[in-house]
């Protein structure tokens, strides 16, 4: 297991909570003072901070990843046995999984009296960032087009075959899908290439889907809180938020920098942040790899039928076209038959019947 440190954790007994910010530029320097070196080796040092910073001899790329990351590989699901991720507190590591957390978030006192008189509160919704708040499978396709163009490569113009492109990770399409035969090296810059043109892509993303903001609307009038996950960087992220005027119905991100090792892992992380148990949370999905990994983690699971068909999406506790479809008491009647032990296994209690009362008759004579 990956360590990880979730910020944000509210529970105090775990991690001390820090809020959240976003990255300032400070962080980013775009000049770093070296001390005074030797000539000959200035020039390769200077090169070396540049390349570490994002730049290069024509300047910042902006901020884009210089290597690929997550975004561009096919995660595990996780949490298969319940299991969660590694903090650490300052008197040592800390395993989390999906039992501690059900456990140590259960609500107060003074948490159950509010909840019982405004019970949509105690909820709390994941989205997923890929095709559910956004339609990157466009952004992909495009950078896989661009890059062939480079190229003077072909990528496939059958649809099933694309579509299986956008849900493989980048080494899979270069030697499965496209099959460009080149040296390892190669193969590297062709990865990182298109990276660079996913994140050009990602700067000119204005819109959400289709609906996304009147549901956002809807479930903060009920004071729902909500997270987004993504293997985005923090900084990309928060901006293409911005952009789409979603930020501020967010009260948590889960990104890269976060270190989250499977899908799994971040569902629980983002759990975290918002102070909710996993048992009542739901997860927005396209993927079949995310809904299994929401219900790994007890989370309640609504897919978006679009990315994948309606009948890949089957395990989802709800599959909607579009979010105009949803409401708020949706959400109710998802945990509606759900109790704390709802899936467990339970003895069957076999009543024993009272004995039977024997009837006398005295006879008086």
């Amino acid at each position: 297991m990956g360590s990880a440190t979730c910020s944000n954790f509210r529970s105090s007994s775990l991690l001390p909570w820090r809020p959240s910010s976003q990255i300032s530029h400070s962080l980013y320097p775009s000049k770093l003072r070296l001390p005074k070196l030797n000539r000959m080796n200035l020039d390769k040092d200077n090169l070396v901070v540049n390349n570490a910073c994002g730049f290069n001899e024509n300047g910042p790329l902006n901020w884009f990843p210089i290597t690929p990351n997550k975004l561009f590989m096919q995660e595990a699901i996780g949490a298969e046995y319940g299991e969660g991720f590694e903090t650490f507190r300052p008197d040592g590591p800390l395993k989390v999984d999906v039992d501690f957390l059900n456990d140590r978030l259960q609500e107060g006192f003074l948490k159950r009296i509010r909840y019982a008189m405004k019970p949509d509160e105690q909820y709390g919704l994941i989205f997923s960032w890929d095709n559910v708040v956004a339609d990157t499978r466009a952004l992909k396709l495009n950078a896989w087009k661009q890059l062939a163009y480079e190229e003077g490569k072909d990528i496939p113009v059958d649809g099933d075959m694309q579509r299986l492109m956008l849900h493989a990770g980048a080494d899979h399409v270069l030697h499965k899908f496209l099959l460009w035969d080149e040296a390892e090296s190669e193969l590297e810059r062709l990865k990182i290439r298109f990276s660079q043109l996913y994140y050009e892509n990602l700067l000119t993303l204005e819109q959400p889907m289709e609906g996304l903001k009147e549901w956002l609307d809807a479930v903060s009038t009920a004071r729902i809180p909500c997270a987004i996950v993504s293997s985005l960087d923090r900084r990309n992220m928060v901006e293409a938020l911005e952009r789409m005027g979603l930020k501020k119905y967010f009260q948590a991100i889960v990104t890269e920098e976060d270190g989250m090792e499977s899908i799994a892992h971040r569902f629980l992380s983002a759990a975290v942040k918002l102070d909710r148990k996993p048992s009542k949370c739901v997860v927005f999905e396209d993927d079949p790899r995310g809904i299994t990994a929401a219900h790994n983690c007890t989370m309640m699971a609504i897919a978006r039928i679009g990315a994948h068909p309606a009948y890949d999406l089957g395990q989802a506790d709800l599959a909607v076209a579009g979010f105009n479809e949803l409401s708020v008491i949706n959400l109710r009647r998802l945990f509606a038959n759900n109790g704390s032990t709802f899936m467990d296994m339970q003895k069957q209690i076999v009543e024993k019947s009272p004995p039977k009362r024997k009837l006398t008759i005295d006879t008086i004579f």
